[in-house]
């Protein structure tokens, strides 16, 4: 599904998102830091008193991670090891054999080292009419990693393996040939499900037919002869059964406080690298991103932004949408790849989840963690956006005394016009409907409660609590 481009779209990622949901300040770098040095509620703007905290509506999410040294030595091994310590994860231990790939966006056929291991099958809790896989990993240079899910159906019948992401940390563009680009797979499909850049989604709900179960497959490459490897720490994936809905029930203002998260405007970097999706005017999700890697403390070295234009202001920004750019679907709005991205920065953890309601977004900010949201919207339909998006990256940083939704939204003019207030109710529904009106009157799909969530390694307990209340461990 993805995000769309910014926020007025674009004709290319409406089309890919019309069967499905559309698409997931100032940086005081001293500042930040100290506001996220401690794992206990980092950038928290004092600590108002919460009202009685409102029931949350039953969730129809399932979220399955493996992240432990016995999730990871639970696997089907073929050529991979599993990796103990303070991050156990995966990588390459005695190749399992060679391989050639060649790489759609380049021309150029290489040949591959590669080891495979695969999960065990997982039973959803709620049968899913849509899954979205993401991964925490690192690949040194010359090295690459593909993601792969199969689905077991509720007739019983198994999918295909479908390829949910072939990703790289780096990419080619300062000549290293050893290395792939990013890239989802499209026209992937076998009559029941379909694959929509970064979305397994059933092609027909109304049928019935649902994801009962599924095995991930992660296949790690290398250079052949080399020593170098991929490391994985977390995979997993987020099924979904969120129904139809125009509407959604109006919840209860349950909290007041708002986190010190910096803030970034896409719209400054208009015209910038337009080989990266046409420039800042795209760049929602990737602004959005290092919006909230700031906030926890992490940042891209001088070394690592020297390839930008020193012209240009929050170099990091450009940073962000050089390396979440995904080729196939030539945009940065590919969720897993944002939340990729963001977990290659030291220490930091990152999933693609759904939220049920502002009663679980409330408990985050309660615990000093931000969210990444995609939302699509007409501009009469959000007061004070000043636009209309067919799907548009926020930060939502805390909520008013009213219970308002205050959010750093990238589609603004600059920095300092970044952080809004929009109203509780009408910001609930466009992120939490799954069905809504373009501006041509027809009925498309709405995001239905899609987050990024970022955060360390190392947290507070109240932190892990809300995460593991949300089905994240």
């Amino acid at each position: 599904m993805a995000d769309s481009s910014g926020s007025s779209g674009s004709s290319r990622s409406t089309t890919r998102r019309s069967v499905l949901a559309a698409a997931v300040a100032v940086a005081a770098g001293g500042a930040v830091a100290a506001t996220a040095a401690a794992a206990s509620d980092p950038g928290a703007a004092g600590r108002p008193a919460a009202r009685p905290r409102p029931k949350a509506p039953s969730r129809r999410v399932d979220n399955r991670f493996w992240s432990s040294y016995a999730d990871w030595s639970a696997g089907a091994h073929n050529g991979t090891r599993a990796v103990a310590g303070a991050r156990p994860g995966i990588e390459i231990g005695t190749p399992a054999g060679t391989v050639n790939y060649a790489d759609p966006h380049t021309g150029r056929t290489a040949t591959w080292e590669y080891a495979v291991w695969t999960s065990p099958a997982h039973t959803l809790s709620v049968p899913a009419t849509e899954a979205i896989a993401s991964w925490n990993a690192r690949t040194p240079s010359g090295t690459w990693l593909q993601i792969q899910l199969r689905a077991r159906y509720s007739d019983g019948k198994r999918s295909p393996w479908y390829v949910m992401g072939r990703w790289t940390s780096g990419d080619d563009r300062e000549g290293d040939t050893g290395t792939i680009r990013r890239t989802s797979v499209d026209g992937q499909k076998d009559g029941k499900t379909s694959v929509w850049t970064d979305t397994l989604s059933v092609d027909d709900p109304s049928k019935g037919l649902r994801v009962a179960s599924y095995e991930l497959r992660l296949t790690l490459y290398r250079k052949p002869g080399g020593t170098a490897t991929p490391r994985v720490w977390r995979l997993g994936a987020m099924g979904s059964d969120v129904p139809d809905r125009f509407t959604v029930p109006a919840s209860e203002p349950g909290l007041a406080k708002e986190l010190k998260v910096p803030r970034y405007s896409q719209n400054t970097h208009i015209g910038q690298y337009p080989e990266y999706d046409n420039g800042g005017e795209a760049w929602c999700s990737p602004t959005s991103s290092q919006m909230i890697l700031e906030f926890w403390g992490r940042r891209p070295t001088a070394d690592q932004l020297a390839w930008v234009n020193p012209d240009f202001a929050d170099p990091q920004v450009c940073h962000a949408a050089r390396f979440t750019y995904d080729y196939q679907y030539e945009g940065c709005g590919n969720w897993p790849f944002n939340a990729a991205y963001a977990a290659t920065y030291d220490d930091m953890q990152a999933v693609v989840t759904r939220l049920g309601s502002l009663t679980d977004l409330e408990k985050l900010i309660e615990a000093g963690i931000p969210a990444i949201t995609s939302q699509s919207f007409l501009e009469k339909e959000l007061t004070g956006a000043g636009y209309g998006t067919a799907g548009h990256l926020m930060t939502v940083i805390g909520f008013t005394k009213d219970g308002d939704v205050i959010a750093n939204d990238p589609a603004s003019d600059d920095n300092e016009a970044v952080r809004r207030v929009y109203q509780r109710r009408e910001w609930e529904n466009i992120w939490l409907r799954t069905k809504r009106h373009n501006a041509d009157g027809k009925v498309v799909s709405g995001t239905g409660g899609v987050c990024y969530l970022y955060f360390p390694a190392r947290l507070s307990d109240s932190q892990r609590s809300v995460l593991r209340e949300l089905g994240i461990r």
